[in-house]
């Protein structure tokens, strides 16, 4: 038995034991690199002589993944405060005469949470299955073997190869330049690290870069260049000085060549704490170290997701809040951390539903549609997509003679005993403008000869509520009457917004998707437009509402399809996803716009409504006038949220634009980093909502 067959023994043969050793083993060095060999033997006879079979269940996250996100400042900000600025490195620096910096995760960026996942990719070219584990095991297989054959544990990319066409059957020179093609392409500067550098040079220095690495320098030296970082002295690797950092080493080699010799002062910049740090130290050298992002920003981020997309997705954003670079608000980060990576995957369900099902043209609601349609145009610019207003306060004046239920029991059962008068009521329908129609003069008319027992003074109660609901169902074809000239405006608008198409996709965040269904009735059953509207959104009513199957018969025939989850789909988010919680309104606050709130359509200016000139806006369909109502607070924070959504969106698309199937995130992955932030009974997203006031309502 090799010594590979032993590993695979003690560590792969069971999934939890594996994970345990892994959790201790993986960053040791020295001391508790041995001790962790020890850990594993006595994992082993923990379950093999003493029959602790728990020890083969995984570590796996709990059922819903919580974490403790921070509630009183942003993460950039914490990561700041820790890295201190650009400015303040370079004096501390500056005053040295030889100044060393590690290469990885210091000075280059991979797009990744772990630097190994760039094997998945290497693998995928390859098709061969497993590929990211089988490459770690060649390279641990060839670094055993250059321990037997010369004494130390450091290989080659070349030696890594050589082993894996000899195990696997990959030629190792194709395999090796497939490996370096990912690398180059992958690898980005760490902004932060670049300015550093940019200052240091222009003062006349000359780094000198050291690296724990397989790599041949000919590749790093080219990688440096390609990225910016020019004019540094000299470059040590350990594969070819055959002596590491992580034993310290290749210090004393860097001794050896003149470093810290003849009253020269050295420093070394890195991010290992033992590599960079302990052994540097040990050695006699200066060390300053970062932060190393994907360690800080580690306890924050979601793991709970499927490998290829949550390690893409928790590299960039640990990469970009804790480089150090910038420091952004609150509000920033809650779109850049958990509305990016679902804004990005939501508009690729829907541009893949749509060339499946060969839509002709994206309808994006108001005002949930604002930051998706800006997102969709940065990934489908050439695709045929619109912004069209819309509303639930619209849709229910619009809806009135088909669905009299929701109508009434929006309009008048929901806002009972709030503290309004039945007048106020009817001015909210915006049924006390007719003037001599007026229902607030008809109602206080009847009342006063005794006909009808309230009158427009009196507050809105479950009592009298049901008698309001009768006055209206006398006189319901008056209240279409009022709605007349606004159903007709908004025949005209989206006659317009869908001329051309057969079939088009109405996109809205949810929930009962009453909206998209809304729109795709009238234009089939009133307007006869010839178009075929399907409802898409982002998630559906869930077991905690009150009417818990409201859109499955529609999600059945597939006039409404769902992306985050429904009843058929990702049912753990189905029965985690609860409104009272305030679940809807933390990611209605992802998609907010710095928009006022949209109410009706109309014919003309100063017709209806109660309204004058000063309420309409004219819309760039000719005849047709839009009211808007007020805007929610905290404009700025919403523009800042849509900022760090669209951040995101570039992000990713220049890491992975040449591989579409990055793109392919799935529902349940685009959810996993909200519902960890849920975790420590939504503190955080508590924190957010507080920022913004925002209110569920029927607009």
């Amino acid at each position: 038995m090799n010594r590979l067959d032993i590993y695979n023994a003690l560590v792969n043969r069971h999934s939890g034991i594996r994970e345990r050793y892994h959790a201790y083993h993986d960053d040791a060095a020295g001391g508790k690199k041995v001790s962790s060999w020890l850990y594993l033997l006595s994992l082993n006879i923990r379950y093999y002589v003493f029959r602790q079979k728990g020890l083969d269940q995984s570590m796996a996250v709990p059922f819903y993944e919580e974490k403790e996100i921070p509630c009183e400042t942003s993460e950039s900000a914490l990561a700041a405060g820790k890295i201190g600025t650009v400015d303040a490195w370079v004096e501390e620096l500056a005053v040295y005469d030889q100044i060393t910096f590690d290469l990885f995760d210091t000075l280059i960026f991979r797009p990744f949470s772990e630097p190994t996942d760039v094997f998945r990719f290497v693998g995928e070219k390859f098709a061969i299955m497993n590929f990211k584990q089988l490459r770690m095991e060649m390279e641990y297989k060839a670094r055993l073997k250059a321990k037997e054959e010369r004494g130390t544990m450091e290989v080659t990319l070349s030696e890594i190869w050589q082993m894996m066409e000899r195990e696997i059957g990959i030629p190792a020179e194709e395999g090796m330049q497939t490996e370096l093609a990912f690398e180059r392409q992958f690898c980005y500067a760490n902004p932060f690290m670049f300015e550093v550098w940019q200052k240091l040079i222009a003062r006349g220095k000359k780094p000198t870069v050291v690296s724990d690495m397989y790599l041949p320098s000919s590749f790093l030296r080219e990688l440096l260049d390609e990225n910016g970082f020019l004019g540094y002295e000299d470059m040590f690797v350990s594969c070819e000085e055959v002596v590491s950092k992580s034993d310290g080493g290749i210090y004393h080699k860097l001794k050896e060549a003149g470093f810290g010799g003849k009253n020269l002062s050295w420093i070394h910049v890195g991010d290992n704490l033992h590599s960079d740090g302990k052994m540097a130290e040990a050695a006699g050298v200066k060390t300053h170290l970062y932060p190393n992002a994907d360690h800080a920003g580690k306890k924050y981020r979601a793991y709970d997701m499927s490998p290829v997309i949550g390690g893409a997705y928790r590299g960039l954003v640990n990469h970009t809040l804790y480089s150090g670079i910038k420091t952004y608000s609150m509000e920033y980060e809650y779109g850049f951390v958990y509305g990016g990576l679902f804004a990005v995957g939501y508009c690729h369900f829907i541009h893949e539903y749509c060339r499946k099902h060969e839509i002709d043209r994206v309808l994006f609601l108001s005002r949930d549609g604002d930051i998706l349609e800006k997102v969709y145009r940065k990934l489908y610019p050439e695709e045929d997509t619109v912004y069209v207003y819309w509303s639930r306060l619209a849709g229910m004046k619009l809806m009135a003679a088909f669905d009299k239920n929701d109508y009434f029991r929006r309009f008048i059962d929901h806002k009972a005993n709030q503290g309004k008068t039945i007048g106020q009521i009817l001015a909210d329908m915006e049924l006390d403008s007719q003037e001599k129609e007026s229902f607030v003069t008809l109602l206080d008319v009847l009342h006063g000869k005794h006909q009808v027992s309230i009158s427009s003074g009196d507050l809105l109660t479950d009592k009298n509520a049901p008698l309001l609901k009768a006055f209206l169902q006398d006189y319901f074809d008056h209240v279409l009457m009022a709605y007349q000239e606004q159903m007709d405006a908004a025949k005209s608008y989206y006659q317009s917004k869908l001329s051309g198409c057969r079939r088009a996709v109405a996109v809205d965040i949810g929930w009962a998707g009453s909206g998209a269904m809304a729109i795709a009735y009238l234009a089939e059953h009133v307007w006869k437009i010839p178009c075929r509207i399907t409802g898409i959104i982002a998630g559906t009513n869930t077991v905690h509402n009150a009417e818990p199957e409201a859109s499955e018969m529609f999600l059945q025939t597939g006039h409404l399809v769902s992306y985050l989850y429904s009843q058929a789909d990702n049912r753990d988010l189905l029965k985690k996803h609860d409104p009272a919680k305030g679940y809807n309104v933390f990611w209605e606050l992802l998609l907010a716009s710095p928009t006022r709130q949209f109410c009706g359509f109309y014919s003309f200016a100063g017709q209806t409504g109660g309204s004058d000139e000063n309420d309409l806006e004219p819309s760039d369909v000719p005849g047709v006038y839009l009211r808007f109502g007020s805007a929610d607070p905290n404009q700025e924070g919403m523009r800042e949220v849509q900022q760090g959504i669209l951040d995101f969106t570039d992000l990713w698309m220049k890491h992975f634009k040449e591989f579409p199937y990055m793109f392919r995130i799935s529902g349940r992955d685009a959810y996993a980093p909200l519902l960890a932030a849920a975790g420590d009974g939504e503190k955080y997203l508590k924190a957010i909502r507080r920022k913004f006031d925002l209110k569920e309502d029927i607009n």
